[in-house]
């Protein structure tokens, strides 16, 4: 089963996307959060190129492990996701995804503009990689 990945943010959209035998992440090009219409016609562009029967997204919690309204965002985003695009959505937790991909990145020697450019879809490929990792894809 093909998956992708999201990081879900107001400005910026990160995405991964699993190899055919579920078992790497792949980072592609971040989607713009600020347009939902186009955002959702390039998911529906990403599901069809792809295949992807599934959108792991990743839930994001304060650090005291509640869901704030970052959290409710992301949740009515995913029912979105199954309403309009018809795939499953699997809502996971990416606790600290983002700062493990800044420090990855900025490791790798990127400079701080192209390290920002990435990191969303680099957090987005943690979260997949992670979710592959613990064996869903196989369940």
């Amino acid at each position: 089963m093909r998956a992708a990945g999201i990081d879900f943010g107001k400005v910026r959209v990160g995405v991964a996307v699993s190899d055919e035998l579920g078992l790497m992440a792949h980072p592609r090009p971040y989607l713009d959060g600020r347009n939902i219409k186009q955002l959702f016609a390039s998911l529906a562009e990403l599901r069809d190129a792809e295949g992807i029967e599934l959108f792991v997204v990743g839930l994001p919690r304060t650090l005291d492990g509640r869901e704030g309204p970052s959290a409710r965002r992301v949740r009515n985003f995913a029912r979105l996701v199954e309403e309009k695009l018809g795939v499953r959505v699997q809502l996971v937790d990416e606790w600290l995804s983002t700062k493990e991909a800044a420090g990855r990145l900025q490791a790798s020697g990127l400079d701080t503009r192209r390290a920002r450019e990435r990191v969303d879809s680099a957090a987005a490929a943690i979260l997949l990689q992670s979710w592959l990792d613990g064996g869903a894809a196989r369940r």
